[in-house]
């Protein structure tokens, strides 16, 4: 046989069976190198490499990463004095092993987060101060596991309501408004070189985005260290519009922070729920014209889709001087938390790659994107 023969052989070889991702150039992290990091949302089937397919895809095409749920409370600290690190240590493992921008989610949050950590031995509610050094430990516990090795924490999660004002959590009605600046002071205590973020969703929306500027800047008044605040940027094909999209991370980076999109993805499905909102305690019924793509995005779809990609995109690189991040809510389609939110059962087509793990038309957008 001949050399010729044999690499040629060689060659048809790698095309079958190196995963799509890994024969995909450029990358996202290499097209956005000069702008700002790419990252995905990943679950533990991912990050334990079960899942082989998404776990390459990430491996091929991002530079940071965010955990989906492994160090929410409910999951790191699921009982009084009892942690469970054994996932987010696997979590931590990966991002070191490929080189990543690790990022820790979420330290305060009002969902996942379990009952008992607002009571006290008999069921009723702690009071402040001890409500605060729960808060304290809980924070040095998992901040201080893993100091110089997670590199950013979103902090304080969705505090907000839509019309900016702060959101009565159990947080905030046992300890005060000033539990924000407690948190963040917590977390600097713990790891005082990582980055602290706020992050929410709905910023594009005048009301709450003017609520956030007004809580950043009575932070930094107080000398509270955020570094950024987190766009979730869980958006649909008409919400938020591009100016939106602007304004908002133009008016965050007045305020001298970076400014990260944390949490993209694109729902091409009807919602029932308001415009913009990513409130995880929304719930709709099953109705069929709600889920009208299961066998398929049809082609106006897919273009529209496509559109809203890049045009996104053009924004993020347009303010490439302050955004740090854009890191999107899943890898690929049939693991995102769309198919089941707000609704159970439905077949999104949120993201980048497919069902198959292929980059789709609006990967291609977002990649040309980098360099118009």
């Amino acid at each position: 046989m001949s050399i010729r023969s044999v690499l040629a052989g060689l060659s048809t070889f790698l095309t079958l069976t190196l995963p799509l991702c890994a024969q995909t150039t450029p990358s996202l992290r290499d097209a956005f190198k000069d702008d700002f990091l790419v990252g995905a949302a990943l679950n533990e089937a991912i990050f334990s490499e079960r899942d082989k397919r998404d776990a390459a895809i990430v491996k091929a095409q991002f530079n940071t990463t965010t955990p989906e749920n492994v160090l929410k409370w409910e999951s790191v600290h699921p009982q009084p004095e009892k942690y469970d690190f054994a996932a987010p240590d696997r979590y931590v493992a990966f991002g070191e092993a490929n080189h990543m921008f690790i990022v820790g989610h979420t330290l305060v949050w009002h969902h996942q987060t379990p009952k008992w950590v607002f009571e006290d031995a008999k069921g009723k509610p702690l009071t402040r101060d001890a409500l605060l050094q729960r808060m304290r430990d809980h924070i040095q516990a998992v901040v201080g596991r893993y100091k110089g090795r997670v590199r950013g924490w979103d902090v304080v999660n969705e505090a907000l309501e839509d019309d900016g004002t702060l959101r009565q959590s159990p947080w905030m009605k046992i300890i005060g408004e000033d539990y924000i600046e407690k948190a963040f002071q917590f977390a600097h205590e713990a790891d005082p070189a990582a980055e602290l973020y706020y992050n929410d969703y709905s910023l594009e929306n005048e009301p709450k985005r003017k609520g956030v500027i007004e809580l950043i800047r009575k932070l930094q008044a107080h000398g509270v260290p955020v570094a950024g605040i987190g766009i979730q940027g869980h958006d649909n094909l008409e919400w938020p519009t591009i100016e939106q999209e602007d304004a908002t991370i133009a008016a965050f980076a007045a305020l001298g922070v970076k400014v990260m999109i944390t949490e993209l993805d694109i729902n091409v499905l009807p919602s029932p729920a308001a415009s913009g909102s990513a409130d995880v305690s929304l719930k709709g019924a099953a109705n069929p014209d709600l889920n009208p793509y299961t066998r398929g995005l049809p082609d106006s779809v897919q273009q529209a889709l496509t559109k809203r990609y890049a045009e996104l995109f053009r924004v993020f690189v347009k303010h490439s001087d302050v955004i740090r991040r854009v890191t999107f809510w899943g890898v690929s389609d049939d693991s995102s938390w769309l198919n089941n939110w707000p609704i159970p059962g439905r077949t999104n087509y949120p993201l980048l790659f497919d069902r198959d793990g292929k980059p789709k038309p609006a990967f291609d957008a977002v990649i040309k994107a980098a360099s118009e």
